[in-house]
């Protein structure tokens, strides 16, 4: 039986998906090229063999590929989204706001991609437009944790301290085990000189999150509260958090 060469490029563009799907993506590109040869005009299979060289690091012939789905199919979201982010990873932020806003014209409630939006144009060093971004997100979108945390990130480079601990303080409210949020408000009243606020905070995050990789970083910080001198020696995780106490 003659199998119709739609079926031959759908059972290879299947296949290659799943691949993909199971992280076998150098596997992937040859079934998506072999669709594609069979039929130049499915996005699908542009869009699968620009997410698999993305995943291989290779981002030229990501963007190549995706660029190709886009043209094919005007409306494709997801590839203006990935388009987006692949530029990102090549350090072109103009090629990078241009697809996003492209993702968000197609979909304009697509918290992601504003989000990405922003990040590209804090990448340009465009601060106050990436925090209009940022805040815009959240008011919008006020359980979209990612833009608290994204948006106090950037607070904090900028040294404005408080308006960072405000935002994180907000996120918690949103999610309270978000436990980086309350070190991240421990920094910020340090660097306000508020020690015994930052402490608080400190003792916050260890005790909800006592094994994580920040403990020691946590715990050096406390110290330096506490014994208030500049410089401490190492510290490990065996050091006993009563010394800490109030």
């Amino acid at each position: 039986m003659t199998i119709h060469s739609s079926t031959k490029q759908n059972l290879f563009c299947q296949k290659a998906d799943a691949m993909r799907f199971d992280s076998l993506y150098k596997e992937a590109v040859g079934l998506y090229l072999n669709a594609i040869l069979i039929d130049r005009k499915s996005a699908q299979s542009y869009f699968g063999l620009g997410i698999c060289y993305k995943n291989l690091h290779d981002y030229k012939k990501a963007i190549k590929y995706l660029e190709i789905a886009a043209s094919i199919k005007e409306d494709y979201y997801d590839a203006y989204y990935e388009l987006g982010v692949c530029y990102q990873l090549e350090g072109k932020n103009c090629g990078a706001i241009k697809n996003f806003i492209k993702a968000i014209q197609i979909k304009p409630d697509s918290t992601d991609a504003i989000l990405q939006l922003g990040v590209s144009h804090e990448m340009c060093e465009e601060y106050d437009l990436a925090l209009m971004i940022y805040q815009k997100l959240i008011e919008n979108s006020p359980d979209f944790v990612k833009a608290y945390d994204q948006k106090s990130s950037l607070e904090m480079k900028m040294q404005n301290y408080k308006n960072a601990s405000i935002t994180l303080n907000k996120l918690i409210k949103k999610k309270s085990d978000y436990y980086s949020a309350y070190a991240g408000i421990g920094v910020c009243f340090e660097k306000l000189g508020k020690l015994s606020s930052a402490a608080r905070y400190y003792r916050k995050y260890l005790s909800l999150n006592p094994f994580s990789a920040e403990r020691d970083f946590i715990v050096q910080r406390l110290y330096k509260i506490k014994c208030n001198k500049k410089e401490f020696g190492p510290f490990n995780r065996k050091t006993p958090l009563k010394l800490l106490e109030k």
